[in-house]
């Protein structure tokens, strides 16, 4: 449900999270810009459509400079400052950052997250699935996000980072955290307990090297150029908090679209070979990242016909723009024949996500893996029972009952 307040402002109620492309369909039709109120009260402008979405995600005129942006979130919520380590760990990296500092920040990241190191990671991504699928396979009934999605994506971070599998649990918890709470004191104490770590194990990897993420951001060169330790903080935070929520989060979303199209199921069984395209086509079809992360705009800018004034805050939506009739036919339609490219699922522009390889893997082999060892799973509640998660950022479901025989 949405609701009118102030000149012409939509405000989105929580419902909106249970069927957010119900709203974003009417929305396109009324226009690309739209000014909202969020659930928790902030004031920003929502662009729904495709090709205004794409132009604005490489637009530097909608800045991700994160300077002063957390007083002026604070004032518009609750008025509740974070934790003065919430903006350093959280803010310092590439994501809120525009260039030049963005574009320095990206070279040394790239350095060390290389497609080698992705695909080297294959087998142990096979060998984690697998393992998970060993636990469940006698079970009758499972949540399949607690029992293989999420253990899963954390994992596979971990190996990439080089965090002992001792420690998964302790990084869940503050990742969780991070994603869900509402409460400032809980936010800050899951912060801290990120930061601290991470410091902790950079100096450990400082002493002693070794064949992983961190130590390979620890040794990333360009022209003379390092990552501060600040920024080696921050950089690995973002691998593992943006990482881990949005994989595990679309394999859930991927097999739940494939249980409610038997016909797509089917054919994805009968052909294997479809599965790079069905994962792209998937993650277009219902993405894991409902807006990118916060814009703000740095000088009037005018977008369509509508002037967006100077300092004000602006969502993209990226599964409101894959769902755009005008670039995809059909959008609410599977099709795993759909050529490729064009969805925005990932972003567009600098800010494209540098871990997407690793995510596609990661859904791939998830996929491939579960339905060649539950060929007959099943969906254990009503689709329309399902939960979706209360999150702007994250589109994802809260829990996924399966039968697996």
């Amino acid at each position: 449900m949405t609701t009118l307040t102030g000149p012409g402002r939509e405000v989105l109620d929580m419902s909106f999270f249970q069927d957010p492309y119900a709203v974003y369909d009417r929305l396109r039709v009324e226009g690309p810009v739209h000014a909202m109120r969020t659930p928790d009260g902030i004031d920003v402008w929502v662009i729904t459509r495709y090709e205004e979405a794409k132009e604005a995600l490489s637009d530097a005129r909608f800045t991700k400079d994160f300077s002063g942006v957390p007083d002026i979130f604070a004032q518009q919520s609750t008025g509740v400052s974070a934790h003065e380590g919430y903006t350093d760990i959280l803010t310092k990296h590439m994501l809120f950052a525009d260039p030049p500092d963005h574009t320095r920040l990206r070279e040394l990241a790239a350095k060390a997250f290389t497609r080698r190191r992705v695909e080297a990671l294959r087998p142990e991504i096979q060998q984690i699935v697998d393992g998970l699928l060993d636990t469940i396979s006698a079970a009758g009934e499972v949540d399949l996000l607690r029992s293989l999605s999420f253990p899963m994506s954390m994992a596979v971070t971990c190996r990439l980072l080089g965090i002992p599998p001792a420690d998964e649990d302790a990084f869940r918890t503050w990742t969780e955290t991070i994603f869900t709470t509402n409460d400032p004191a809980r936010m800050n104490e899951a912060v801290r307990g990120v930061d601290q770590y991470l410091v902790d194990v950079i100096e450990a990897k400082r002493a002693d090297p070794a064949d992983d993420l961190i130590t390979a951001l620890i040794n990333a060169r360009e022209d003379g150029d390092r990552l501060s330790d600040r920024e080696l903080v921050s950089t690995c935070a973002l691998m593992f908090v943006a990482g881990y929520e949005t994989t595990a989060s679309m394999v859930g979303n991927a097999v739940l679209a494939l249980l409610k199209n038997p016909d797509k199921l089917a054919e994805l069984k009968a052909d294997p070979s479809l599965m790079p395209n069905a994962v792209d086509e998937l993650l277009r079809f219902d993405g894991p990242v409902n807006v990118a992360t916060l814009r703000s705009t740095a000088t009037d800018v005018t977008v369509a016909g509508t002037t967006i004034p100077k300092g004000q805050f602006v969502l993209v939506s990226l599964i409101a723009a894959n769902r755009d009739g005008e670039k995809f036919p059909e959008p609410a339609r599977l099709d795993f024949t759909r050529p490729l490219g064009g969805s925005l699922a990932f972003g567009h522009g600098i800010h494209y996500c540098l871990g997407a390889p690793l995510s596609r893997v990661e859904i791939e082999v998830a996929l491939s893996r579960l339905l060649a060892r539950f060929p007959d799973l099943s969906l254990a509640r009503e689709p329309e029972t399902l939960q979706w998660r209360n999150s702007l950022l994250v589109r994802g479901l809260s829990t996924l009952p399966i039968r697996l025989h």
